[in-house]
């Protein structure tokens, strides 16, 4: 996508010396109001889910330090943000509204019964 940028920085964590001289850090910043490749709808739906996670500027931004290699972790960003937008990107499936059948009703109420007559059982007769 030629809307994606990336910028590097230094890593934290443990390396060695590798960490102190090499920007292996990965930040993708995508700007998501702006964006040509998706639709309007599409841009509202993900503001819904996500809008939290925007800049001030509508930014949204994926970073990665996971691996020592500046690629890898390029790669690493670009995965996390294609998953971030194909699950903000998903609807959830409406829900139907169900009754219990009437078996299910009728072999409640006979478990109740049951439980009803036995606590009866144990009571002391006058």
């Amino acid at each position: 996508m030629p809307e994606i940028t990336f910028q590097t920085s230094r890593s934290s964590g443990p390396g060695g010396q590798n960490v102190n001289k090499v920007e292996s850090r990965v930040e993708l910043r995508f700007p998501l109001r702006e964006s040509q490749v998706l639709t309007e709808a599409q841009k509202e739906l993900i503001l819904e889910k996500i809008g939290n996670q925007l800049t001030a500027e509508g930014l949204l931004l994926v970073t990665a330090q996971d691996d020592r290699s500046q690629l890898r972790n390029k790669e690493i960003a670009l995965t996390r943000f294609h998953e971030l937008l194909l699950r903000s990107l998903r609807r959830p499936k409406p829900r139907k509204a169900t009754k219990p059948s009437k078996a299910a009703v009728r072999k409640r109420l006979e478990g109740k019964k049951l439980h009803s007559d036995k606590k009866a059982n144990r009571r002391k007769l006058d």
